[in-house]
């Protein structure tokens, strides 16, 4: 991959919105393997999906408060996902 296929995630607001789209889907994926699946597995999956999301919880907010000392405008998540729906 060239490095302009990556130009988009320059912006720290698309790089959250990424970020919150894993978080969300390992986060589904944990709920969904507490429900789907049976015994040693479901115990293991979940577990494993909940500290993985966890984990990224906390690396975007250290990287957020990183972000908050530049003079970025992004105003949070929300704020983007709004601004890329209009």
């Amino acid at each position: 991959m060239s490095a302009s296929a990556f130009r988009p995630l320059a912006d720290f607001g698309s790089r959250s919105l990424v970020v919150h789209a894993i978080l969300a889907v390992t986060f589904l994926g944990a709920v969904g393997s507490a429900f789907l699946l049976e015994g040693r597995l479901q115990t293991v999956s979940f577990v494993a999906l909940v500290n993985f999301t966890a984990g990224v919880w906390v690396c975007q907010a250290i990287h957020s408060l990183g972000n908050s000392f530049t003079d970025d405008d992004y105003q949070g998540v929300l704020r983007t996902i709004l601004d890329h729906a209009s």
